[in-house]
């Protein structure tokens, strides 16, 4: 697996990994993760990776992503007590 590219975001980190055919998109946020797998196949190249990861309306449904994990997350631990 080797780093593709690494992309400024105010709000999470972004890796893009090269890895079997694949990009892998890892986009971090304090301790939740998505990670997005696309086949070589769809893609011309990092240029369109790049398009996707600083696509408006993906990088808001991440955003709300991250925010219904932690609401899970959450939910889940205080159901425990």
């Amino acid at each position: 697996m080797r780093i593709v590219a690494e992309y400024p975001n105010l709000d999470f980190k972004i890796t893009v990994f090269s890895w079997n055919g694949k990009y892998l998109l890892k986009i971090e946020k304090g301790m939740f993760e998505q990670t997005y797998k696309i086949s070589e196949m769809d893609v011309t190249g990092d240029d369109e990776v790049k398009k996707i990861v600083e696509d408006p309306i993906f990088v808001e449904e991440v955003k709300e992503r991250f925010k219904s994990m932690n609401g899970s997350l959450n939910d889940a631990l205080n159901r425990m007590y």
